[in-house]
């Protein structure tokens, strides 16, 4: 049976990534910790090289390669951030690398493993089917494959955290990392069961399977090796919404001006849902920081909408001079900025002599939304809050 790596193999790696990986930092969040009634601490692995922890795991495989496996060049199947560590550290060691992604792989996530030197390869439509054609591509080349999570030593890089959770908050009571296919976990675990027995440590996945914000753990369950791993390491197992992911994403950029992709915010989602449990002083694992300009976008406005910081509402105007200036002044009077003005004549169920009108304006807060409500409603208009 393969066996888990030991606590002086996860020091043997963190000697191997000396100089090549950052010792990221933890950061405290006073808004964070009041949020989530407990004291909350960051371990920003999105400002790791290739904006993600899979450099640790990637370069302690690579650099223990033979001869031949190097001359064979690497071949590694990601959604994402594996495919984009594994590029980078095969150019620091002057190997070949090929990765397979799924199809809709994030570009945030293909452009940077293409500018490492890879040579990137979209197959499938989710990470399983990536999977196959890597590990087919290794058959037919007799390429060195490197697992993202099924490998001893990517293990006991990824246990690097571990070694620095333990140094840098030795009083921390309860540690969440990300699951997908287990590596980051298992490897965190190993480290941290071996240093501080006691420690409270709680994975967490996506709630959502397939298509879902956090891209970079949508697997569909975990690995053999790792599974067993966990399941020996964890003290619990736990699941986020896609819209507790969005809350957390949009808190971490505004409150402590990190930028972290959905994966990388399961941690936080699942402490303020309340969902990770235990007590005392708590960290989170920001696991990356790779998420697409484009969805950071959507993300941040369904995020708002969430808070109550836009507000979406559709309402009926007479069909006649004025009428649509004088909705917009009674916004304006409560103190509210109109983002958007969406003016429905034809296609829709309205009377002739009326129009439809939808607006999206930005609000402070949920309360303030309440009033904008009731105010435009004693007025005579009738409101429908679309969100």
């Amino acid at each position: 049976m393969e066996t888990a790596p030991s606590l002086s193999e996860i020091q043997e790696a963190r000697a191997r990534l000396d100089g090549i990986a950052r010792v990221t930092p933890v950061y405290g969040s006073e808004t964070l910790s009041k949020l989530a009634g407990r004291d909350l601490c960051l371990k920003a692995e999105n400002l790791q090289r290739t904006g993600s922890f899979k450099v640790r795991g990637a370069v302690s495989k690579i650099s223990t390669l033979s001869k031949s496996e190097r001359r064979a060049g690497v071949v590694a199947a990601s959604a994402g951030n594996h495919g984009q560590a594994v590029a980078w550290a095969a150019r620091q060691a002057g190997i070949k690398a090929t990765i397979f992604m799924p199809q809709d792989a994030p570009m945030a996530k293909v452009e940077p493993t293409k500018n490492y030197g890879a040579t990137a390869e979209l197959r499938g439509a989710n990470f399983e089917e990536a999977l196959a054609a890597a590990q087919a591509y290794v058959e037919s080349t007799g390429a060195t494959f490197v697992h993202p999570y099924e490998d001893e030593r990517v293990i006991a890089g990824q246990g690097t955290i571990g070694l620095e959770i333990a140094e840098q908050v030795p009083d921390v009571e309860t540690v969440v990392i990300p699951v997908g296919g287990g590596g980051l976990a298992s490897g965190i675990s190993l480290a941290l069961r071996a240093l501080k027995p006691g420690i409270r440590i709680v994975g967490v996945q996506a709630g959502l399977e397939g298509f879902t914000l956090a891209d970079g753990i949508a697997v569909k369950s975990v690995g053999e090796r790792t599974g067993r791993i966990l399941e020996d390491n964890l003290d619990d197992m736990i699941s986020v919404t896609d819209e507790e992911i969005c809350s957390a994403v949009v808190l971490l950029l505004e409150r402590s001006k990190l930028v972290v992709e959905g994966a990388g915010a399961v941690g936080v989602a699942a402490l303020l849902s309340g969902k990770a449990g235990g007590e005392g002083r708590a960290l989170a694992l920001l696991s990356g920081g790779n998420i697409d300009p484009t969805m950071l976008i959507s993300v941040m406005r369904h995020g708002l909408t969430l808070a109550g910081r836009f507000l979406v509402i559709r309402t009926r105007l007479q069909d006649r001079p004025g009428e649509l200036i004088k909705l917009l002044k009674s916004v304006a009077q409560e103190r509210a900025n109109v983002v958007s003005v969406e003016h429905h004549r034809e296609g829709m169920d309205v009377p002739v002599t009326e129009s439809e009108v939808e607006l999206t304006v930005a609000m402070r807060d949920e309360h303030h939304c309440s009033v904008m409500l009731e105010s435009l409603r004693s007025l005579g208009y009738q409101v429908e809050r679309i969100r």
